[in-house]
């Protein structure tokens, strides 16, 4: 079993009240999961008007398949982020 994770943050410099900020965060974290079949999460920066911080992961059973998949995301998050995506940090285990 191969375990790929991502995580990155993303600036959203027109976001101007946290309302705006998560309505961006879960329409991002929709798309993906919908388009891809990850699980996303906001994992830091929950108070933060403009920043978030988003961990995502996925499973499957090829290392080759699982980088694949999160070099996609990480093109997509790229195009669809209406701000900035910024350190990006991507991560595989391997379990037996």
């Amino acid at each position: 079993m191969v375990v790929s994770l991502i995580q990155f943050i993303i600036y959203l410099p027109d976001a101007t009240n946290l309302k705006e900020k998560r309505r961006v965060v879960q329409s991002l974290k929709q798309r993906l999961h919908s388009k891809f079949k990850i699980s996303a999460a906001e994992v830091d920066l929950h108070e933060s008007t403009t920043f978030s911080q988003i961990g995502a992961g996925l499973v499957s059973n090829s290392k080759k398949h699982g980088d694949e998949v999160i070099q996609k995301v990480i093109l997509f998050v790229e195009q669809e982020v209406p701000g900035r995506v910024q350190d990006i940090v991507t991560h595989t285990e391997f379990y037996s």
